[in-house]
């Protein structure tokens, strides 16, 4: 690692630190980072001068000199994320805290035509109207959009979406229609990079969407496999010859375990049927059992398969949050071999994880060139 690359990531790692603190200070940089005293106040001094962070108070003094209390400036740069699904557009504008500053989602049919991506690139703008202004649009670095498929970062290519009906589908038109910087990410993949990698050095992401989807990351970094598929938990087989699969095949996970699965063919949201298993309607209730007994079965097999941490994420995973201790039940059930649930978490997300990931991106790009 040459000079100059060394000083780089120094101040990476310390910008780093200071982003998953409410505050800090130089002493503590140097002892939990093991720095020299030196390199904290030289590193310090110039990212106050840019203005990537910010002095937030002073801390108690023990004698001499109050000890000044150091912070991210969130404002400093912007991320958006765009979540593209088969009937919707999610879209979030992501600080440099990697804080949700605004979220919203729309209704657009996916269509892989020029028009779509117009339409996409028109709702982008009107959902930053608050950046158009010169000084705004510097802080913006770039868009990160999400895509439920197998995506070749290269040649910006989706090589194949069963959600979108999608088969070697070109995104440089939907990259073209943008005025900045342009990022694709396999969806469920994204929703992993929203998480904290520092935290989940070995962890599985199960992205609980209408769709189902799986990430890996191994060692602080994802894991596609040889071909980009790593993860597809979603058409594992879980009930042999069972329902009917988006896919075509008969008794994948993803026909017991998605979210769609607790609404079928009805016109009823998640959300609906989540208000409906409060109201303790009988149906929802059974359903509700019978989901989370085919979820416990496909986490205990991971479980057994991988021996890592095992993170629910996606639209269901910010429900379960509430109902971990009956589903901890169902899964014990099933596994044999582990004493405790510690290594099932629940998402840092619980809505468009896979925008903010994929915006993410682009702020960890920016703090790794500071």
């Amino acid at each position: 690692m040459s000079g100059l690359e060394k000083k780089f990531a120094t101040k990476s790692k310390i910008v780093n630190y200071i982003i998953n603190r409410e505050s800090t200070s130089k002493v503590e940089i140097s002892k939990e980072l093991n720095l020299s005293m030196p390199t904290v106040l030289s590193n310090v001094k110039d990212l106050l001068e840019k203005g990537i962070i910010i002095e937030t108070g002073e801390y108690e003094s023990t004698g001499g000199r109050k000890a000044k209390s150091i912070g991210i400036n969130p404002s400093y740069r912007y991320a958006m994320g765009i979540v593209i699904t088969a009937n919707h557009l999610g879209m979030v504008l992501v600080n440099l805290k990697y804080e949700i500053v605004k979220s919203e989602r729309v209704r657009l049919k996916f269509v892989p035509d020029m028009s779509y991506c117009s339409q996409v690139a028109d709702f982008a703008a009107e959902f930053l109207d608050n950046m158009n202004d010169a000084e705004q649009k510097e802080k913006l670095l770039g868009v990160g959009i999400s895509i439920p498929g197998i995506i070749n970062q290269e040649q910006k290519l989706v090589i194949k979406s069963h959600a979108l009906k999608l088969e070697n589908y070109s995104l440089s038109f939907l990259e073209q229609a943008f005025s900045v910087p342009v990022y694709f990410s396999n969806d469920a993949n994204a929703a992993m990079m929203a998480e904290d990698m520092n935290t989940y050095q070995n962890a599985i992401y199960l992205s609980l969407n209408q769709t189902l989807g799986g990430a890996f990351c191994i060692g602080g970094k994802l894991f596609s496999g040889e071909n980009q598929k790593a993860g597809e938990f979603g058409h594992m087989i879980l009930v042999p010859q069972g329902r009917k699969c988006y896919c075509g095949k008969s008794g994948c996970a993803d026909a017991y375990c998605a979210a769609g699965a607790l609404v079928g063919e009805s016109k009823d949201s998640v959300e609906q049927f989540m208000q409906l298993l409060k109201s303790n309607d009988e149906k929802a209730e059974k359903k509700w059992e019978e989901y989370l007994d085919y979820l416990a079965i496909l986490i205990s097999n991971l479980r057994m398969a991988y021996d890592m941490d095992i993170i629910l994420g996606g639209e269901m995973g910010g429900y379960l949050s509430d109902y971990m201790i009956p589903l901890g039940e169902k899964v014990m059930k099933y596994n044999g071999f582990d004493h405790d649930l510690r290594y099932l978490k629940n998402c840092s997300y619980k809505k468009e994880a896979s925008a903010v990931g994929a915006a993410k991106h682009f702020l960890q790009d920016f703090i790794g060139k500071i």
